[in-house]
């Protein structure tokens, strides 16, 4: 699928859940959400005939989100069955890995090839406090055990946040050293109900190449990652800095997005939904149009640095990111 700028759209991102473990200050309110009732969730099975129906089209590559898609129920058996559809190259993961240790042999035997971990603070009391409760010494064994196990890649991701972990940006480039794990490096976004928070905290990832100065630029083998990727002589791994403030990727974006509610969001900054899930429950025959339609409608870029700019109404934890 192409959308109408000429970009091949090839990977989906599935928010499975919006519920969290974790109640991160520029993801969610501290009260928590208000919880979805079940009907109004796509359920598992319906989620596995919009990938058929959406490789049929040219996706290949999946993500799965959250909020935190490892407390979703049937997490495990719903990777195995996208895994086992045709065209579909590549099954991906995104999670704070508060219960990744326990569940990760289940999901490498089910076809999980690659996992990011969210991981804002290496100290554990910031950690504590970032998550609103989190334990750093969970996320970490968690971390190990995902490095050593037969998944293909692990990446962990870093949200920069101004006077909070900004002094720890050469501690994160360490974890590259002798392990070849990435760390991406991504900058405050303006998004739902911490907008307010998020600007006041934002700084740019311009920081991480003040800071960590010996780290070099390398060329990257895929264009379409919302990374640009560095590397310190001698270590294993890359440091990865998402820009989509100080320098947006949209020319090269490739993705698409599916909320836990069914609905397409053809541009993470935009409020323009397309509603899939009375489609796939009423009328299972117009999937694909519906597809094609969201992907059509792909804006060109986001306006996050217009002056008129307003946030998304979604929080983070609704989107998946």
């Amino acid at each position: 699928m192409k959308d109408l700028f000429g970009r091949e759209i090839t990977y989906l991102r599935i928010s499975v859940t919006d519920r969290c473990n974790f109640r991160c200050s520029y993801c969610m309110p501290s009260e928590g959400i208000c919880k979805l009732k079940h009907e109004d969730i796509l359920r598992n099975e319906e989620i596995v005939e919009i990938v058929k129906e959406m490789a049929l089209h040219g996706i290949s590559k999946i993500r799965l989100t959250g909020g935190e898609p490892l407390i979703r129920k049937g997490i495990v058996d719903l990777v195995r069955e996208i895994k086992q559809i045709e065209g579909i190259s590549e099954i991906t993961m995104t999670t704070n890995g508060y219960f990744l240790e326990k569940m990760l042999d289940d999901l490498v035997d089910a076809g999980l090839d690659r996992v990011n971990i969210s991981i804002d603070s290496l100290k554990p009391q910031r950690f504590e406090t970032i998550t609103r409760g989190g334990k750093l010494d969970v996320v970490l064994n968690a971390i190990d055990a995902a490095y050593n196990s037969k998944l293909r890649k692990v990446k962990l991701n870093t949200v920069l946040i101004g006077g909070f972990n900004d002094d720890e940006i050469e501690d994160f480039v360490d974890i590259t050293k002798s392990r070849n794990i990435d760390v991406r490096f991504i900058e405050l976004m303006p998004i739902g109900v911490a907008a307010d928070w998020s600007k006041d905290k934002f700084v740019s990832n311009d920081l991480v190449l003040e800071k960590a100065s010996e780290l070099k630029p390398i060329d990257y083998f895929d264009k379409s990652s919302p990374a640009s990727y560095y590397q310190k002589e001698g270590n294993l791994g890359l440091v990865g800095l998402i820009n989509p403030i100080s320098c947006n990727f949209c020319s090269n974006c490739n993705r698409i997005r599916l909320t836990s509610d069914g609905k397409i969001k053809p541009c993470l900054h935009s409020d323009e939904e397309i509603d899939l899930l009375d489609v796939i429950r009423n009328h299972p025959e117009d999937v694909g149009d519906v597809i094609k339609q969201g992907v059509i409608n792909k804006p060109k870029e986001h306006h996050i640095n217009d002056s008129d700019f307003i946030p998304i109404m979604r929080d983070m934890n609704k989107i998946g990111g």
